[in-house]
């Protein structure tokens, strides 16, 4: 069974290479400083306990041994060096009390217990340009930090961000190290798969009701080229959008990607629709993509049938109620294939939030299916503490 979590958080450039920081494309800022600490120094982080159970093992069913729990701290460290230059460190703990039975669910992170540094950077600004250099998480549309399980996926890279265009973000980052989600301390360099070289370049404007971006991404690693653009605007009542994925496959057939979504509010409820069409081959994406048909479980540029076009499509409605909110989806993959979410959360105070994410996810027809089996429920269950 493969387990995908989309960020939660939209897709819009290269950043949050700083610790606690959140992803958009601004310059690196940091929180207020904690007690017993002197101004040029900040430090917050998370706790945060995880378990999920299917049942993909026919005979075992939920709460069997087809499940994990695991728990980790998060500390996040930033000391500004000088003006404008500041040390980041964001440094992950955890701990497995319950692993799978079997191979595919093993331990979280691949072991009972460990640590890492996910973030290690130096970030330094100059004017309307930031430079981001070492361990750091990155999001853009097809190239992104993967933010699921204990701790995200993180890369080392060298990441310029640019504003000095009114509305414009300018990004560029060439990146040398990979550490995937689940993997603890494991990094691969990037450096010495095919010519070695792994870069993405990309452009992202914003003002008032009209969103767009265009992006390329050269990755030597997967052995292609890829062109990306979106666009979007909100009219008030109503949202649209639209994107489109060009990828050269270097020793495969080459891909396109296409899709549209609308979204509005009603009584307080707001609703979207989105349908994606993936030709001739996936769509290439380094640890999430970001088309709009993809689900928690499921993405659309896995879906793709050779020298042919593969249509998804994904409904949702999402409000808040009573404190907690709510986010229901229905996606249909291929001919075959579909997922169901439901995604709670719920912030018992402005520093605890629990969370619960049932998903009914069926493989058939998708290129993610490994068994022909029934369609396999799974639910998750996420408690964090935030310092």
């Amino acid at each position: 069974m493969k387990m995908t979590k989309l960020s939660l958080v939209a897709a819009l450039a290269v950043s949050a290479a700083f610790a606690g920081g959140d992803i958009a494309p601004v310059e690196p800022v940091v929180a207020a400083p904690v007690a017993d600490c002197n101004k040029d120094t900040t430090i917050d982080g998370k706790l945060q306990a995880y378990y999920i159970t299917d049942d993909s093992l026919p005979f075992d069913g939920m709460f069997g041994d087809h499940h994990q729990l695991g728990t980790a701290a998060t500390l996040n460290v930033a000391h500004k060096l000088f003006d404008n230059v500041t040390l980041n460190f964001g440094a992950v703990g955890y701990l497995n009390a319950i692993k799978g039975a079997d191979q595919d669910y093993g331990y979280l992170e691949g072991s009972k217990k460990g640590a890492f540094f996910n973030v290690a950077n130096l970030t330094a600004t100059y004017g309307d340009t930031t430079l981001i250099a070492g361990r750091q998480l990155i999001d853009s549309p097809m190239f992104g930090s993967f933010d699921w399980l204990l701790a995200p996926s993180a890369f080392e890279a060298y990441t310029l961000v640019n504003k000095s265009i009114s509305d414009v973000t300018l990004v560029g980052t060439y990146v040398t190290k990979h550490r995937g989600s689940n993997a603890g301390d494991t990094w691969t360099n990037l450096t010495n798969i095919n010519g070695g070289d792994n870069y993405a370049l990309g452009a992202v404007y914003g003002a008032d009701a009209l969103s767009a971006s265009v992006w390329y991404y050269g990755i030597d690693a997967g052995n292609y080229t890829q062109v990306y653009a979106d666009a979007g605007y909100d009219f008030g009542s109503f949202d649209v959008a639209a994107q489109i994925a060009s990828t050269n496959h270097d020793t495969a057939k080459d891909s396109l990607a296409y899709g549209a979504k609308i979204g509005t509010e009603f009584s307080g409820v707001k609703l979207m629709a989105a349908v994606n069409v993936v030709s001739d081959n996936n769509t290439a994406y380094i640890d999430r993509d970001g088309l709009y048909t993809s689900s928690w479980n499921s993405f659309a540029s896995d879906i793709a049938e050779l020298n042919d076009d593969t249509v998804s499509w994904k409904v949702g409605a999402s409000t808040e109620y009573a404190g907690i909110n709510a986010d229901l989806s229905y996606a249909g993959y291929g001919s075959d294939g579909s997922e169901l979410d439901l995604i709670l959360g719920y912030d018992v105070t402005d520093s605890v939030n629990l969370a619960a994410i049932y998903s009914l996810t069926d493989y058939d027809g998708m290129i993610t299916d490994t068994v022909d089996n029934d369609a396999v429920n799974a639910l998750e269950l996420v408690g964090t503490y935030k310092f």
